[in-house]
Protein backbone atom coordinates (compact mmCIF):
# COMPACT_ATOMS: atom_id res chain seq x y z
CA UNK A 1 0.00 0.00 0.00
CA UNK A 2 2.63 2.08 0.81
CA UNK A 3 4.24 1.83 -2.61
CA UNK A 4 0.79 2.92 -4.53
CA UNK A 5 0.72 5.76 -2.20
CA UNK A 6 3.66 7.05 -2.95
CA UNK A 7 3.39 5.79 -6.69
CA UNK A 8 0.47 8.75 -6.20
CA UNK A 9 2.31 10.93 -4.73
CA UNK A 10 4.83 10.88 -7.20
CA UNK A 11 2.45 11.19 -10.58
CA UNK A 12 0.22 13.82 -8.55
CA UNK A 13 3.54 16.05 -8.28
CA UNK A 14 4.77 15.20 -12.47
CA UNK A 15 1.03 16.54 -13.75
CA UNK A 16 1.51 20.09 -11.17
CA UNK A 17 4.70 20.61 -13.06
CA UNK A 18 4.91 19.40 -16.38
CA UNK A 19 2.40 19.52 -19.23
CA UNK A 20 1.40 15.68 -19.88
CA UNK A 21 -0.79 14.75 -22.90
CA UNK A 22 -0.47 10.81 -23.02
CA UNK A 23 -0.53 7.54 -20.62
CA UNK A 24 2.68 6.82 -23.12
CA UNK A 25 4.70 9.99 -22.29
CA UNK A 26 3.76 10.00 -18.40
CA UNK A 27 4.90 5.66 -18.10
CA UNK A 28 8.63 7.69 -19.64
CA UNK A 29 8.53 10.22 -17.20
CA UNK A 30 7.81 7.80 -14.38
CA UNK A 31 10.44 5.04 -16.13
CA UNK A 32 12.68 8.14 -16.07
CA UNK A 33 11.96 8.42 -11.93
CA UNK A 34 13.23 4.64 -11.54
CA UNK A 35 9.30 4.06 -11.49
CA UNK A 36 8.18 1.16 -13.49
CA UNK A 37 4.29 0.51 -13.76
CA UNK A 38 1.94 -1.02 -16.23
CA UNK A 39 -0.77 0.92 -18.21
CA UNK A 40 -3.09 -0.90 -16.90
CA UNK A 41 -1.76 -0.07 -13.40
CA UNK A 42 -1.78 3.90 -14.22
CA UNK A 43 -4.73 4.12 -16.31
CA UNK A 44 -6.19 2.94 -12.77
CA UNK A 45 -3.66 5.05 -10.84
CA UNK A 46 -5.01 8.05 -13.16
CA UNK A 47 -9.12 6.82 -12.68
CA UNK A 48 -8.24 6.89 -9.09
CA UNK A 49 -6.73 10.70 -8.59
CA UNK A 50 -9.70 11.72 -11.04
CA UNK A 51 -7.40 13.06 -13.65
CA UNK A 52 -8.88 14.85 -16.90
CA UNK A 53 -7.64 15.64 -20.31
CA UNK A 54 -8.14 19.72 -21.23
CA UNK A 55 -7.54 21.05 -24.16
CA UNK A 56 -4.62 23.45 -24.69
CA UNK A 57 -4.54 26.39 -26.78
CA UNK A 58 -1.93 24.78 -29.56
CA UNK A 59 -5.04 22.04 -29.87
CA UNK A 60 -3.54 19.39 -28.02
CA UNK A 61 -4.35 17.88 -24.61
CA UNK A 62 -3.21 18.19 -20.93
CA UNK A 63 -3.75 15.82 -18.48
CA UNK A 64 -4.52 17.42 -15.09
CA UNK A 65 -5.75 16.87 -11.30
CA UNK A 66 -9.78 18.00 -10.40
CA UNK A 67 -9.52 21.67 -8.50
CA UNK A 68 -9.43 22.61 -4.84
CA UNK A 69 -12.58 24.56 -3.92
CA UNK A 70 -12.57 25.08 -0.02
CA UNK A 71 -10.88 27.52 2.49
CA UNK A 72 -10.62 27.46 6.18
CA UNK A 73 -12.69 29.89 8.13
CA UNK A 74 -10.97 31.83 10.70
CA UNK A 75 -12.71 28.85 13.34
CA UNK A 76 -10.63 26.93 11.54
CA UNK A 77 -13.47 25.05 10.16
CA UNK A 78 -13.61 23.87 6.02
CA UNK A 79 -16.53 26.09 4.72
CA UNK A 80 -16.58 23.85 1.74
CA UNK A 81 -14.24 21.47 -0.60
CA UNK A 82 -10.67 21.27 0.24
CA UNK A 83 -8.34 19.08 -1.33
CA UNK A 84 -11.50 18.10 -3.17
CA UNK A 85 -13.29 17.15 -0.16
CA UNK A 86 -9.86 15.07 1.07
CA UNK A 87 -9.50 17.52 3.85
CA UNK A 88 -12.45 17.41 6.46
CA UNK A 89 -11.55 19.32 9.20
CA UNK A 90 -9.02 21.13 11.33
CA UNK A 91 -9.23 22.22 14.89
CA UNK A 92 -6.06 23.68 17.41
CA UNK A 93 -5.21 22.15 20.74
CA UNK A 94 -3.01 24.90 22.24
CA UNK A 95 -0.61 25.81 20.08
CA UNK A 96 -0.97 22.56 17.39
CA UNK A 97 -3.38 22.07 14.81
CA UNK A 98 -5.18 18.56 13.79
CA UNK A 99 -6.38 18.09 10.42
CA UNK A 100 -8.58 14.80 9.44
CA UNK A 101 -8.83 14.15 6.23
CA UNK A 102 -10.57 10.76 4.06
CA UNK A 103 -8.40 7.67 4.70
CA UNK A 104 -5.46 7.59 2.88
CA UNK A 105 -4.96 11.62 2.28
CA UNK A 106 -3.06 12.60 5.00
CA UNK A 107 0.22 11.94 3.48
CA UNK A 108 -0.28 13.44 0.44
CA UNK A 109 -1.46 16.83 2.08
CA UNK A 110 1.02 16.74 4.44
CA UNK A 111 3.09 16.60 1.85
CA UNK A 112 2.12 19.65 -0.27
CA UNK A 113 2.10 21.86 2.87
CA UNK A 114 5.64 20.87 4.03
CA UNK A 115 6.88 21.02 0.46
CA UNK A 116 5.43 24.82 0.11
CA UNK A 117 8.53 25.35 2.34
CA UNK A 118 6.86 28.22 4.42
CA UNK A 119 8.46 30.06 7.47
CA UNK A 120 5.00 29.34 9.52
CA UNK A 121 5.03 25.82 9.56
CA UNK A 122 7.88 23.62 10.97
CA UNK A 123 6.61 20.37 9.80
CA UNK A 124 3.82 17.82 10.13
CA UNK A 125 3.12 14.37 10.76
CA UNK A 126 0.97 12.63 8.56
CA UNK A 127 -1.29 9.11 9.49
CA UNK A 128 -3.58 7.97 7.49
CA UNK A 129 -6.59 10.34 7.88
CA UNK A 130 -4.80 12.45 10.45
CA UNK A 131 -1.78 15.52 10.04
CA UNK A 132 -0.34 16.85 12.95
CA UNK A 133 0.59 20.33 12.05
CA UNK A 134 3.54 21.92 14.46
CA UNK A 135 3.99 26.06 13.71
CA UNK A 136 7.02 27.84 15.09
CA UNK A 137 6.82 29.70 18.19
CA UNK A 138 5.18 32.95 18.40
CA UNK A 139 2.73 32.11 14.85
CA UNK A 140 -0.73 32.48 15.50
CA UNK A 141 -3.48 30.34 14.95
CA UNK A 142 -4.84 33.40 12.12
CA UNK A 143 -1.50 33.06 10.26
CA UNK A 144 -1.73 28.98 10.29
CA UNK A 145 -5.66 29.59 8.89
CA UNK A 146 -4.20 32.04 6.11
CA UNK A 147 -1.30 29.72 5.05
CA UNK A 148 -3.30 26.53 4.68
CA UNK A 149 -6.10 28.61 2.79
CA UNK A 150 -3.13 29.77 0.28
CA UNK A 151 -1.25 26.67 0.53
CA UNK A 152 -4.49 24.41 -0.48
CA UNK A 153 -5.88 26.99 -2.96
CA UNK A 154 -2.60 27.64 -5.04
CA UNK A 155 -2.23 24.46 -6.15
CA UNK A 156 -5.88 23.91 -7.03
CA UNK A 157 -5.02 20.61 -8.49
CA UNK A 158 -4.80 18.83 -5.07
CA UNK A 159 -8.08 16.45 -5.22
CA UNK A 160 -8.21 13.14 -4.02
CA UNK A 161 -4.69 12.31 -2.93
CA UNK A 162 -3.98 9.18 -0.89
Amino acid sequence: MKKKRNRLQIITEILRSTVVSSQEELLEILASRKLNVTQATLSRDLKMLKVAKTPLANGSYKYVLPPITKTISPQGTFNSLTAGGSALSLEFSGHLAVMRTKPGYASAIAWDIDNKGSYEILGTIAGDDTILIIPRDGVTRQQILDLLNFTLSETKTNDDIP
